[in-house]
């Protein structure tokens, strides 16, 4: 069932600013307008050596930031990292990585939430098992939102599959961020446990991060009003 956290609907709405460049990212945002007021600023636009420019930039236009550089490295700079974070007006921060890791970013978040990822949505149960995980992808998200919580996470990232599975064991006690989401059954990208907006929030997700089925349409205005359409329907304000 749809999650009952007071999240105003417009702000439901994740866009994955991965493009190649911060002017890219610039036009696409002012392009968007009111129709998205929550951006996703990744490894890509990292390496342009610009992002924490960015990063100020979308802060004063005040809508939402979302860092999305699933930090994982020695504890010790992973809770670095995250105090480089604090400050900058950014919202969520994800850190992928063990217990250690996971417990080293939540004790220097500030003013950040921390997402932990359980599984990347573009794995399937083969990939995690060519990782070395004796486990199915459900098995293995439910456990790391299980020790997410229990490390201090505000929320995790996770497919909207086990979006449900989340909720029936722990609760409204964990935000719920999902990405791969697709209109559609998806054969055409990267992307393998995916599922639609409607589907992504009636099965519990908070948030969804949507990119190439806004970035690549013919009108991204318009898809992007488009789902936050669908969005209002799920979550009438």
């Amino acid at each position: 069932m749809p999650s009952p956290k007071p999240i105003p609907s417009r702000e439901r709405l994740i866009l994955a600013l991965d493009v190649p460049t911060v002017r890219d990212a610039k036009q696409l945002v002012e392009r968007l307008g009111d129709a998205c007021c929550f951006y996703k600023v990744g490894l890509e636009l990292l390496m342009t050596g610009e992002y924490f420019e960015l990063v100020r930039w979308l802060v004063a236009r005040d809508v939402r930031v979302f860092a999305d550089l699933k930090l994982f490295d020695v504890p010790s700079t992973v809770a670095s990292a995250v105090r480089q974070l604090v400050g900058r007006g950014i919202t969520f921060v994800t850190v992928h990585g063990n217990d250690g890791m996971i417990e080293a970013a939540c004790a220097e978040k500030g003013d950040v939430k921390i997402l932990a990822v359980t599984a990347l949505t573009s794995l399937d149960d083969g990939d995690i098992e060519d990782l070395g995980f004796q486990i199915d992808v459900s098995t293995l998200v439910l456990s790391r939102a299980r020790r997410a919580l229990e490390l201090g996470c505000d929320g995790v990232i996770s497919s909207g599959r086990e979006a449900s599975a989340i909720r029936s064991a722990l609760g409204d006690r964990l935000l719920v961020v999902t990405p791969g989401i697709r209109p559609v059954a998806n054969v055409l990208d990267d992307q393998k446990r995916t599922v639609s907006v409607e589907d992504a929030f009636r099965l519990g997700a908070d948030y969804v991060v949507v990119g190439r089925p806004i970035r690549g349409a013919p009108d991204p205005l318009q898809a992007a009003q488009t789902i936050q359409a669908t969005i209002r329907s799920v979550f009438p304000d």
